[in-house]
């Protein structure tokens, strides 16, 4: 039986490491994607059952990106294969550019995503009564795979509408990401859809990406996020929990981390603060912490769906920060933390060797 289940864009990420993409003569290869890095961190982590939906073509980069899949943990039978035209004329499979960034050079991302396998799923495609009828806790998609195309929308709409059908919980990541949307309506287009998806969802993280007249319009100050949280909530009104990193980026290497979320039950409710943290590679770290947030909501006492307490949230959160910031803490896009790794942190463990 799975417990999570991802719906997404598995791409693969090639990584200059100190370099940078346009001068480099070697990429370190990763796998990645906004809603496939949540459930390969519950898998790897914190050692839930999970599964991605996706498209890829049957070809040798597909076969590469699987056998990255596998070494996660995540279960592949949901992956629809392809067939491969030689030349990737029809559909192709997608690679993502990414330097870290240092100092005052903030990190790169150069997608290369166009016409991919995945961005050509259609509603009907999966069978997604099948897929939730298995016994499956949590469902996970976000923006970035409705942002594929003009008809991911509606498949992630089927699959969330099919997943509250099964009494399956929903989480929603906004993930705005900007290349997706020009020439296809901008942040506005975004914001429909956003608010289309996130109208199904139990949990949506990157709330604050939900704030403001349209993705990326505001910046909300760290003492204006609970009436930010709160005027979300009137957006979606079907959302139990609403989640949110919280960063200040003094440099590419050094950011203030942290988190809030806001329920109907508890109100706003603050994460830890880690001030001045080191950062190797940030890219995945609203990812892990989306992991560990729901983690921290499906474990303890007062595990999901019960009614949430303050106490509970606290801890969700916790989880998910503590999770998140271990993953800026080493290369590629996927969390390469332990649970007791979490645990340490999550109680003022330090960084001192352990031998």
């Amino acid at each position: 039986m799975t417990d999570v289940v991802a719906l997404g864009e598995v791409m693969l990420r090639f990584d200059p490491g100190e370099g940078r993409i346009r001068s480099s003569r070697a990429f370190q290869v990763w796998e990645g994607g906004g809603e496939y890095n949540v459930v390969r961190g519950l898998r790897r982590c914190f050692g839930l059952r999970t599964a991605v939906v996706t498209a890829l073509v049957d070809n040798a980069v597909g076969r590469l990106v699987e056998d990255l899949v596998l070494q996660g943990g995540v279960d592949t039978s949901l992956i629809r294969w392809t067939p491969d035209d030689g030349i990737g004329r029809t559909a192709r499979n997608g690679l993502n550019f990414v330097e870290r960034g240092y100092g005052i050079r903030g990190a790169l991302g150069v997608s290369d995503r166009a016409h991919t396998a995945v961005s050509q799923l259609r509603t009907g495609d999966v069978d997604w009564d099948a897929v939730f009828s298995a016994g499956v806790r949590w469902f996970h998609t976000g923006g970035v795979f409705a942002g594929l195309s003009d008809t991911t929308v509606g498949v992630a709409d089927e699959a969330m509408a099919a997943a509250r059908r099964h009494g399956v919980t929903v989480s929603y990541d906004p993930n705005y990401r900007p290349s997706l949307w020009t020439g296809r309506g901008g942040p506005d287009r975004a914001r429909e859809v956003d608010l289309r998806l996130a109208r199904h969802a139990d949990v949506v993280v990157g709330a604050l990406g939900l704030a403001g007249p349209r993705p990326g319009a505001v910046r909300v100050p760290a003492g204006e996020v609970p009436d930010a949280l709160t005027e979300v909530a009137e957006l979606v009104p079907s959302a139990r929990v609403l989640a949110t990193t919280l960063r200040e980026v003094p440099s590419a290497g050094v950011n203030d981390w942290s988190s809030a979320a806001w329920s109907a039950e508890t109100g706003v409710v603050a994460g830890p603060l880690m001030p001045g943290l080191h950062v190797l590679d940030r890219i995945g770290s609203g990812d892990g912490f989306a992991a560990g947030l729901i983690h921290g909501l499906l474990s303890g006492d007062d595990r999901w769906p019960a009614p949430l307490t303050a106490a509970g949230l606290e801890r969700a959160l916790a989880y998910g920060t503590a999770h998140g910031a271990l993953t800026m803490t080493t290369p590629g896009d996927v969390s390469m933390a332990s649970l007791a790794e979490v645990h340490a942190l999550m109680e003022g463990g330090s960084a001192a060797v352990r031998r």
